[in-house]
């Protein structure tokens, strides 16, 4: 003897469609008509008039609320701009320079070097962050770095 067998279900399910006698018959259950009397129709998110829940909310997109613009540059970046006599190797290299130079967008409000490629110059430069690879490699060129302190860049 199976153990299923042995389970009996106080319900069965119902057969629409099966009759007039049966309760559920003719239309089953559906009404007369219209969208919802259809097969394959669901109505998402319809909440019989009201406002429906996703035009109440207020839109975020994909832009994260506490995004800080922060310009990030390699140091190759700098080795290309030295090469292509777009910085001068005298000239201190900070974000109000790049910006005038327009080799970074103005939208940017702070700058960060990191340590991809190689530096031979001996520069200077100000920053608000930067790499421990770009520190080592710029030092190791003889450059010296300023790292800017402000009580909103250490929340980064």
């Amino acid at each position: 003897m199976k153990l299923n067998s042995l389970i009996k279900t106080n319900y069965s399910k119902m057969r629409v469609g099966r009759g007039i006698g049966s309760g559920k018959g003719k239309t089953s259950g559906r009404g007369v008509k219209g969208q919802k009397s259809r097969s394959g129709v669901a109505i998402k998110s319809f909440e019989g008039g009201q406002m429906p829940l996703y035009r109440r909310l207020p839109k975020r997109g994909f832009k994260p609320i506490g995004k800080k613009n922060i310009a990030i540059i390699n140091i190759s970046d700098i080795e290309n701009f030295i090469k292509n006599k777009k910085i001068k190797i005298q000239d201190e290299i900070n974000l109000k320079n790049l910006v005038e130079k327009k080799l970074i967008n103005k939208k940017y409000n702070k700058l960060k070097i990191l340590g991809n490629g190689e530096i031979k110059e001996k520069l200077t430069i100000k920053t608000d962050f930067i790499s421990k690879s770009a520190k080592s490699k710029i030092e190791k060129a003889g450059g010296a770095i300023n790292l800017l302190k402000d009580k909103s860049s250490q929340n980064v």
